[in-house]
């Protein structure tokens, strides 16, 4: 599996440990973004492989790990914490050796040095077209970690910020106006400067409502607009929004509270 839905699912099992308590958005960007330093290195190694790649790349990666916790303000680890979670990585390494790369039990422990066994159903969301344990083609495996890290990292208050259900709803109705806009007459499609994608991974999701007394409020795709230098949108200028009502608005940013979803 990728790293993004291998930190999915390690989020997911973590919180399955305390199913009575929910986890702190902290908590679930800790356990989140356990392996980001893998992510931006782009090298996801086995754990027996790691003592063999030398002081050099574990000053690095313990870099890295230092500048991810202080750039997203993550809670130090707690002993108990960092067992359970150590205990959902395990887990979710075990199953993945089993049902993806197809090692027998007898090869995981020998291996990986892991005697938990692998767990049986897939507790990772079923998305359509894909079967349980399957790998996530990488673009929506990240279009879904990234919609997963903009829901924690926003977020005052989730009842459950291990679920998925969001995330996975925000994609499909992108894919959902994707089509739709693509129904178009294209007359109307060369009115935009930025037709949809079908992922987050380039269409933002917006929030938009007025800040007068009508509090007017729509969702949907930017598809138009002003960006700045770093390419994004510029949020309290004009914009055109595809709402989910599948119209064309034109929005002036400078009299809406805007979020991105």
């Amino acid at each position: 599996m990728s790293v993004t839905q291998h930190s999915l699912l390690v989020l997911v099992l973590r919180q399955q440990m305390q199913p009575y308590q929910a986890l702190t958005p902290g908590e679930a960007l800790r356990e989140l973004l356990h392996d980001a330093d893998e992510g931006l290195l782009g090298f996801d190694p086995i754990s027996p492989l790691k003592p063999h790649l030398g002081a050099d790349f574990e000053s690095l990666t313990s870099r890295l790990r230092q500048v991810i916790a202080k750039r997203y303000e993550l809670p130090e680890w707690s002993a108990d914490d960092y067992l359970l979670h150590k205990r959902a990585d395990h887990l979710a390494a075990a199953s993945e050796a089993y049902h993806v790369a197809g090692w027998s039990r007898e090869d995981i422990g020998a291996t990986l040095g892991i005697r938990l066994a692998p767990i049986m159903p897939d507790p990772l969301p079923r998305l359509a077209g894909l079967q349980p344990w399957q790998p996530w083609p990488p673009k929506q495996a990240a279009s879904l970690f990234l919609g997963k890290l903009r829901e924690l990292v926003s977020a005052v208050h989730l009842d459950d910020p291990a679920s998925m259900s969001s995330v996975i709803e925000r994609e499909v109705t992108i894919e959902r106006l994707t089509n739709a806009f693509l129904r178009l007459p294209a007359k109307t499609q060369r009115r935009v400067r930025h037709p949809l994608t079908g992922n987050s991974l380039t269409d933002t999701f917006v929030y938009v409502e007025t800040t007068d007394a009508s509090l007017q409020s729509l969702e949907g795709v930017i598809v138009d607009g002003e960006r700045d230098e770093e390419g994004e949108w510029v949020l309290d200028g004009e914009f055109t929004v595809f709402t989910t009502e599948e119209e064309l608005i034109r929005v002036s940013g400078w009299g809406c509270h805007v979020e991105i979803q």
